[in-house]
């Protein structure tokens, strides 16, 4: 058994998404944030962007001076967090133990696995790649911070190991900036007490790091030993699946509206598609065009997933509003109580008893 903690994530994931999704930008840097002529900042650049010198957080503006060939892009959070439960998945697939850490990443408990950690890293990143062209980078060591650590010192599809044995020596050079909680002020008072290193922190001594840090300063020091969490809080499935549509002028015709409904509860059932659930309560939410908002909800006996079976309810709960005789600028379908299908539950039609 490996006796580690994986941490995989997509570098540059809003950036490699739109790469992904669009073939005509192969091969072309690809910058993702604001708008430019508003002064808009760069949330995520591809490895050749970067390359170039583009920084998240610097203006686009400026990044386009650094990167002429980059296509600048604006930020396009519903495909983002799409992506996101598609690479979830395919972590899932991997491992059933696993810590979501933010879009495209998360810890993966593989302590039970036979198989070497760089053989699943491997099986990872070929799925990533070959799915959904994605690169990844995995790091591997004893605990959740070590193993962050570890992911983000290599390429953007690289793997790197720390064993328990080698904590100390991969450690000891790094700057205290790479461990958790080592915020500017802190690295600057380390600074200041002959510590810039990890080596040199963990020289300091715990009576002098808690003299000067307290609480927040062992907590540091904890890490820097590697001794820091090793538990991976699992989470068994998302708690709600939601799709919205923002309708560009006031919608009053109920066919019209019925058809954006047709579009969010086929969307809505690729998602359950995907995570492999279904839901037991369906949520209607809708804005007015003059900003009032109004919400409708229907519970169910059994748990459904067809995009017909969503249909038919948020139509039902449409016709509880005022749709029709006011405009509308906003909808929504949201699926909570969500659970994984019965074994023994056929499919049955969405009003049989």
């Amino acid at each position: 058994m490996s006796g580690l903690l994986l941490y995989a994530e997509v570098p540059a994931f809003y950036a490699e998404v739109e790469r992904a999704l669009r073939p005509e930008l192969a091969g072309r840097p690809v910058i993702v944030g604001g708008d430019p002529r508003k002064r808009g900042l760069v949330q995520a650049a591809t490895r050749d962007a970067q390359a170039a010198g583009v920084v998240a957080g610097m203006p686009v503006e400026e990044a386009l001076a650094r990167c002429p060939r980059a296509r600048a892009l604006r930020t396009d959070m519903a495909r983002y967090r799409e992506m996101d439960k598609r690479v979830r998945v395919s972590f899932g697939r991997v491992c059933e133990r696993l810590e979501p850490a933010g879009l495209a990443a998360a810890y993966l408990d593989v302590r039970a696995s036979r198989t070497p950690a760089e053989e699943i890293a491997r099986g990872l990143r070929e799925i990533l790649a070959s799915e959904l062209h994605l690169p990844l980078r995995v790091g591997a060591a004893p605990t959740k911070a070590l193993a962050r650590i570890a992911c983000q010192r290599v390429a953007a599809d690289g793997f790197l190991c720390v064993a328990a044995t080698e904590v100390e020596r991969f450690l000891a050079p790094l700057p205290v900036a790479c461990l958790p909680g080592v915020g500017p002020n802190t690295e600057a008072r380390l600074s200041e007490l002959g510590a810039p290193t990890v080596g040199a922190l963990i020289a300091l001594g715990r009576a002098a790091i808690e003299r000067e840090l307290g609480n927040h300063g062992l907590a540091i020091l904890a890490s820097a030993l590697g001794q820091d969490d090793d538990r991976i809080r699992a989470a068994r499935h998302p708690q709600t699946l939601s799709q919205e549509a923002t309708l560009a002028a006031g919608e009053v015709d109920r066919v019209g509206l019925a058809e954006q409904l047709r579009g969010l509860a086929e969307r809505l059932e690729r998602a359950l598609a995907l995570e492999g659930l279904v839901t037991r309560r369906l949520v209607l939410k809708l804005r007015y065009a003059d900003g009032e908002r109004a919400t409708r909800s229907q519970s169910l006996e059994r748990g459904v997933a067809t995009a017909a079976e969503v249909l038919a309810l948020a139509q039902d709960l449409l016709l509880r509003t005022q749709a029709g005789s006011r405009p509308v600028r906003h909808l929504g379908l949201a699926a909570t109580g969500l659970e994984r299908p019965r074994s023994d539950e056929r499919q049955l039609s969405l009003f049989d008893r």
